[in-house]
This record gives C-alpha cells, structure tokens and sequence, in this order.
C-alpha cells in the first residue's frame, strides 16, 4: 500500500458537499483516510471568481500513480466537474500532491505536485495532518515548507 497525499479544492455549487462527496468516493480506493480541516482562500492564478473551500487528505491506496490518477479523475466526473479553463471556476478539483517518497515526472503526472510548494491553501491543510512529511524534492518538512513561503503568497481567508 502507498501511502498517498491529495489536496482538494471548490469553488462553484455547495462546495462543502461536492469536497464531503468527493472524499466519499475516493474511499473506494483510498483507505484510512484522514482529512484535514477546510480552509477558504482566495482564488488562485485566475482572481476574479469566488472564493475556494480547500482541504487535503492522507490515505492509503493499492493503485499505482497512473491508476490513482485516472480514479482522482473519475472521482471530479462523478462529483459533477466541467472543464472550463486553467485556473477557472470548479466544482471539485482533487491534486495528488505527494505518492510515498516518489518523484514522477511524466507527460500527464509530476509528483510531487509541482506548485505545492507556493500555496499556502496546499500546505496549510497537510500541515494539519502531517507536519513532519518530508517532500523528497526540497527535502524540506512541510512544516518547514509553510514556514519559508513568503507572506505575499498567502491566501488562506480563514479555517472552517
């Protein structure tokens, strides 16, 4: 079993209940599931939409990356996603952020999550639940990742 760390993310529709949704159906998959509390926050790379809900999670999967992939994808259909544009408005969107201590950079997956290391609403949420998790990239905790990022990128409005 791999151990596995998605973040999540919603903006359109009750987006608590698409993020309570989604994480009822990655259970399929993924086990032992912890949840970090939800966050709002700004939006990111796009500003001019509504605010996010954001939260991530550790779990425990028998798939492989590309598998987890594939599934995280079919998780987002399920819970109703369009696709619109980068950074735009979403029902759900779920990011595999870390898979064990591997690095993948594939065409259609890089693990870990290239741009968790500039967002707070990424960090903040898996610093509630695993602190101590080392990204195998920076070699940095995320702890100490958090406690690096500038304050100019920050936007986390407030923990539910």
């Amino acid at each position: 079993m791999a151990t596995v760390f998605l973040a999540l993310g919603s903006n359109v529709g009750d987006s608590e209940q698409l993020i309570k949704r989604a994480v009822e159906l990655l259970g399929v998959s993924v086990h032992k599931i912890t949840q970090a509390p939800m966050y709002t926050s700004k939006a990111f790379g796009v500003t001019d939409q509504p605010d996010f809900f954001n939260t991530a999670l550790r779990g425990e999967t028998d798939l492989a990356p590309l598998e987890l992939l594939e599934f995280v994808k079919g998780v987002e259909a399920k819970v109703g996603r369009v696709k619109r544009y980068r950074w735009g408005p979403r029902e759900i969107d779920i990011d595999i952020i870390f898979y064990d201590d591997q690095v993948i950079n594939d065409p259609g997956l890089t693990i870990p999550h290239a741009g968790l290391r500039e967002r707070d609403f990424v960090l903040r949420p898996l610093n509630d639940i695993e602190p101590g998790y080392i990204d195998p990239v920076s070699t940095l905790t995320i702890q100490g990742l958090l406690a690096i990022l500038p304050q100019d990128e920050t936007y986390i409005l407030e923990r539910i």
